[in-house]
């Protein structure tokens, strides 16, 4: 009989919730799983192809969307999905893997981000016709390579986001308000908490939803706590994934 298939499970939560120290800690957990990292670089380092006029080079399109929304979030939305959807259907360089964890996903990227966009008049009506349409399109057609059995949703108030946030002062963020994180919080949360956005089937698979309100990067007792409900929630979607030795928490 065949190996059973790898668990796909996507790391959701709000800008600066934690999501790159909650990796880490997966990772010192879980050494047997695949974890993808969000494709930040490739947003602040997009190729541009050289002209006469303009040689060639690379754009941070990430920050020309926070510096110009309206100009520039339809063109960010479609980069940022393409990405997603470029590293949820790469093969993990390691077939054995018996989770792969991706930190965000096409389905973040719509119900969450784009569409807080259109929401506060950034993308335009006919935009987010077209950004639905597409992406309807792409998960019809590649469904099996995007397909998740589950969502880990990291939580924390916006205003402990904001305080993470000023503290790794990425350039890009400066001008991000509190009003930001409370629009992307309340999103969050119809998604996967409330369930009231209208969704893809794929977008509505379990969820674990974990607090880390509290500062969990030092807190060996919350980091225990942290992956043990990870732990459980695997075990729920499939008893292949874990792990076959004791974790160290």
């Amino acid at each position: 009989m065949g190996r059973a298939r790898a668990l796909r499970v996507a790391l959701e939560g709000n800008i600066a919730v934690g999501k790159s120290t909650f990796l880490r800690l997966l990772g010192a957990t879980f050494p047997r799983w695949h974890l993808v990292t969000e494709p930040l670089a490739q947003w602040q380092k997009v190729p541009a192809r050289g002209t006469a006029q303009e040689p060639e080079g690379s754009t941070n399109l990430l920050q020309m969307m926070y510096q110009e929304p309206a100009r520039w979030s339809y063109t960010f939305q479609t980069f940022s999905c393409m990405s997603r959807l470029r590293t949820m259907l790469e093969p993990p360089p390691d077939s054995s893997h018996p989770v792969r964890v991706f930190e965000r996903s096409v389905y973040s990227d719509r119900y969450v981000f784009a569409k807080n966009l259109f929401e506060v008049g950034h993308l335009q009506p006919l935009e987010w016709t077209i950004y639905q349409d597409w992406h309807d399109f792409l998960l019809c057609h590649l469904g099996p390579g995007t397909a998740l059995h589950g969502f880990l949703y990291l939580r924390a108030t916006p205003q402990t986001c904001l305080a993470r946030l000023r503290r790794r002062a990425r350039s890009e963020e400066g001008g991000i308000q509190l009003e930001y994180l409370e629009q992307l919080h309340a999103q969050h949360e119809q998604w996967l908490v409330d369930k009231t956005t209208q969704t893809h089937p794929g977008a509505a698979q379990p969820v674990l939803v974990l607090d880390v309100d509290q500062d969990f990067e030092q807190d060996v007792a919350m980091q225990g706590v942290l992956m043990a409900q990870v732990k459980a929630f695997v075990a729920s979607l499939g008893a292949d994934a874990l792990p076959s030795h004791p974790d160290p928490v």
